[in-house]
């Protein structure tokens, strides 16, 4: 078998999905993007190509290895996420060509179902409450939340309790039986987050997400030095040797997106290399169908696995969402919080190949906000 095409789809609302076609007439779909990057991506992508039409896609850590190490120049989001979609999407035809899900090519599952988790919006603590209580009633046991909008380096006790008196409207909806994860989303600087982190501590957050910027890991011992809530990072990090410093900082949960960092080839090994850390993983997946079936399978074969990131119906999905590209949406229906184990080969899902096609037609041109404090100045999304 060889590999004959790489196409690429710009599609609503901020995804880009990949194709690989090989001479036997299977294909494998990947989702090689950086949210409000996926033109800079779709061109890396193209590049890379030139080094795999005409060869085995079977052969993929050898594949793996190339297109990251090649060139002279390497890593860093954008070729990171380049190569995890053609990773993505090389898995995927392994699992067709063998009639086997991708969990079953990694070790067979170790799970019998995946908890997953949902995003809620919401500003003030009474609509946080509301929307808590709607994804309750959807049979969610966890949801994740915001932990505020921007915030200055070192702000208000307003400020601060208004993140507690958030997070308590949840946890009052939630009861003790469920869970909520709270997303800093790096907004916070290390003396803020050392204020925040012990308010938070009794309202027992399963864990609090990118409570400093990444290029601030180092400070990461710090704060696990004052809280006893489970720190979590990853999703801007985007491989094993990104992670290796970060694991041993002493954070609880690690979130590499498979999107993002090299793809299921590279998030398996970042998972055994938390595992060695008794870190647990939560991977990163606000994006697409196909980023999260590539999760999905990654989640049952991976031990230290904790709770899976889904996107259905997330406020950046305005006008599209997952459901809308795939043929049969089974594999997304969730069950009292938690994924079936998929059975299908390959990625276990099936991409609804006009629909992609066109919605690329159309494309996009998604950009995240830019934000700005009162004074002018720039302020972390």
């Amino acid at each position: 078998m060889k590999i004959t095409a790489l196409e690429t789809f710009l599609v609503a609302p901020r995804w880009l999905f990949l194709r690989i076609a090989t001479d036997e007439g299977i294909t494998g779909w990947g989702e090689p993007v950086i949210e409000g990057r996926a033109e800079t991506v779709r061109a890396a992508v193209h590049e890379l190509a030139d080094l795999l039409v005409g060869e085995d896609p079977l052969r993929i850590e050898h594949h793996w290895q190339v297109l990251t190490k090649s060139g002279f120049y390497r890593g860093g989001p954008v070729l990171s996420s380049a190569v995890a979609g053609i990773d993505q999407a090389l898995w995927d035809i392994a699992g067709k060509a063998h009639d086997v899900p991708v969990h079953q090519l990694l070790g067979g599952a170790v799970r019998d179902r995946l908890r997953v988790y949902a995003w809620i919006g919401g500003d003030s603590p009474e609509h946080v409450a509301e929307l808590a209580r709607e994804q309750v009633e959807a049979g969610f046991t966890a949801v994740k939340m915001n932990g505020s909008a921007q915030l200055r380096p070192i702000d208000t006790l307003a400020q601060s309790r208004a993140v507690v008196d958030r997070v308590t409207a949840v946890r009052e909806v939630l009861g003790d039986d469920r869970d909520v994860a709270i997303d800093f989303h790096g907004r916070m600087s290390t003396a803020t987050a050392k204020r925040i982190l012990p308010l938070l501590e009794p309202l027992h957050p399963l864990f609090v997400e990118e409570p400093v910027l990444p290029e601030h890991s180092r400070n990461l011992a710090q704060l696990v030095g004052v809280t006893s809530v489970p720190l979590a990072l990853g999703e801007r990090l985007y491989s094993r040797w990104d992670f290796h410093d970060v694991l041993a900082s002493g954070i609880a949960v690690a979130q590499p997106d498979v999107s993002h960092a090299g793809g299921i080839s590279e998030v398996r090994r970042i998972a055994a290399l938390a595992e060695v850390h008794d870190v647990a993983m939560a991977p990163h997946c606000p994006l697409g169908p196909i980023a999260l079936a590539a999760s999905m399978q990654l989640g049952f074969a991976i031990p230290n696995f904790l709770i899976q990131e889904q996107s259905l119906g997330i406020h950046y999905n305005r006008g599209h969402d997952l459901l809308d590209y795939l043929l049969d949406p089974t594999p997304f229906h969730f069950t009292d919080g938690h994924a079936a184990r998929p059975t299908g080969p390959g990625l276990g899902i099936q991409i609804d190949e006009n629909a992609v096609r066109r919605a690329d037609a159309i494309g996009h041109r998604w950009r995240n906000p830019v934000w700005r404090h009162s004074d002018g100045s720039f302020a972390e999304w």
